[in-house]
Parts: structure tokens; C-alpha cells; sequence
């Protein structure tokens, strides 16, 4: 489900709630869920799909409609694999958000901004064949760490992304 067709079902559907298990199987479908946190914490909405499902519409409806900076979260297993050092020393952040530095695909990217470029750098980071070599840093596309045990360890965002993903039957 692109960001049209997320477009279009919100703007038609009253229901805009969901199940785990469905939110699961809109991932697994290549689809987009709005994950939201608690008023005590964030109080906001993340929206998230799988990475190798990222297309330049998707990524255009990210950037134009979230409005934030586009992540991409992992396990520590692949940001280890992929040499992804965190972005700063001391993490100060209010979350603790773990950060790496942002990178963009080396091969088939110009400025890595473009929402093509952008899903291109999203698509690798998800692969399983990915090298380190295959990137260049800094970039345009933020990849960060999820702790450990996921939600249960941790109830940020970047945990349920990982989470949904994983149970989807992806890799990021």
C-alpha cells in the first residue's frame, strides 16, 4: 500500500484503529501503519513499513505528509554487519533514540535526497546481502539500533517497527 492508497483508506475509512494483527499483515502485504506511543511519552505517530518495501511513493508520502526525518530501525545483528557506529558518543537524547550515523547507497544515487534515492538507500539497508562497503556516510537516511527483547525491553517506536517487521516475516 503506497501513500496514496494510505491516503485514500484513511480519508475513507472511519476505523482508523487497528490490530497487531493487522497492522502485521498490512507490513507483510508491503503496506504503511501509523504506530503511536503514549501521551506520557512522545505523544506522537510514526509511520512504518518494511524497509524492503520502500518505494519513492512511499518515501514521498513519508517526507510530504510525516513530515519528519525518514529512519529506518534495525536489530544491533545488522547494524554490527553493516559497521553503523552510533551517531554520537553520549546518547543525551530525552528517548535515548539510538542513532547511527545516516548513510546513503553508494551505487545507483546521486545526492541520495531524491524519495527514489532515498528508498533505494531504505531497500539495501534491509537486505540481507548488504555490505558495509555498499554505503556511503553521511547521507540522507537515518538507520537506528532497536534494543534488545524490542518492546518489551523498550517501548519506542523504533522497538515496534522492528518488531512488526520481524513478526511480518522481514528483516527490517
Amino acid at each position: 500500500m503506497g501513500g496514496s492508497e494510505v491516503e485514500r483508506e484513511l480519508a475513507e475509512n472511519e476505523r482508523v484503529s487497528t490490530t497487531v494483527e493487522e497492522a502485521i499483515e498490512i507490513i507483510r502485504r508491503g503496506g504503511m501503519v501509523i504506530v503511536v506511543d503514549d501521551e506520557s511519552r512522545e505523544n506522537e505517530g510514526d509511520l512504518v513499513m518494511a524497509a524492503g518495501s520502500a518505494d519513492a511513493e512511499s518515501i514521498n508520502f513519508m517526507v510530504s505528509r510525516g513530515r519528519g526525518l525518514v529512519c529506518v530501525p534495525m536489530d544491533e545483528k545488522v547494524a554490527k554487519r553493516l559497521n553503523l557506529e552510533p551517531m554520537v558518543r553520549e546518547n543525551t537524547d530525552l528517548h535515548s533514540t539510538a542513532f547511527t550515523v545516516s548513510v546513503d547507497a553508494r551505487d545507483g544515487v546521486t545526492t541520495g535526497i531524491s524519495a527514489a534515492e532515498r528508498a533505494l538507500t531504505a531497500r539495501l539497508l534491509a537486505s540481507p546481502e548488504a555490505t558495509p562497503e555498499m554505503f556511503r556516510r553521511p547521507g540522507h537516511m537515518f538507520p537506528l539500533i532497536a534494543r534488545c527483547g524490542g518492546v518489551l525491553k523498550r517501548a519506542g517506536h523504533t522497538e515496534a517497527a522492528v518488531d512488526l517487521a520481524r513478526l511480518a516475516g522481514s528483516t527490517a
